[in-house]
């Protein structure tokens, strides 16, 4: 969606074969380990970033910081109650009520989808979701419905 839209994507994975299935598409690819590497993003900025199934909780606000006007910060991941149906289990990994949701309003983001909840498939789990843009931004770029 981000990059069909016209926005720089890059996609951050430790796994290189995961990245792998993105060559060809125009999205650019860093394979690091965030948790262990080194974060060489310096004053560049993104015009979207897309994080799934991974909590970047210590380095949520950077994360924010590393937006352009108008970027789009979307995320999805594994929320508390999770444990019931698997891994991640250890709540250090997964988002506390509302996380993100405090997340946007804290780090100045206009939140344009929000949800907290379970998805019976591909399997069961509790995640929350949201897509967020920094400002300046113009929602007729974005129209419901």
């Amino acid at each position: 969606m981000a990059q069909a839209a016209g926005h720089r994507v890059l996609a951050v994975d430790r796994d290189p074969d995961a990245l792998s299935l993105m060559e060809g598409t125009g999205i650019e690819t860093w394979s690091t380990d965030l948790e262990h590497g080194r974060l060489a993003i310096g004053a560049e900025r993104f015009d979207a970033i897309l994080c799934t199934n991974y909590l970047f909780r210590s380095r949520l606000d950077l994360m924010v910081s590393w937006l352009s006007p108008g970027g789009l910060l979307i995320y999805e991941t594994f929320a508390r109650g999770n444990a019931r149906y698997g891994r991640p289990a250890n709540p250090d990994f997964l988002l506390r009520p509302g996380e993100l949701a405090e997340l946007a309003i804290r780090g100045g983001l206009h939140l344009l989808a929000y949800e907290d909840g379970y998805l019976p498939t591909p399997r069961p789990a509790r995640v929350q979701r949201m897509v967020a843009i920094a400002p300046p931004f113009d929602l007729e770029r974005f129209p419901l419905g």
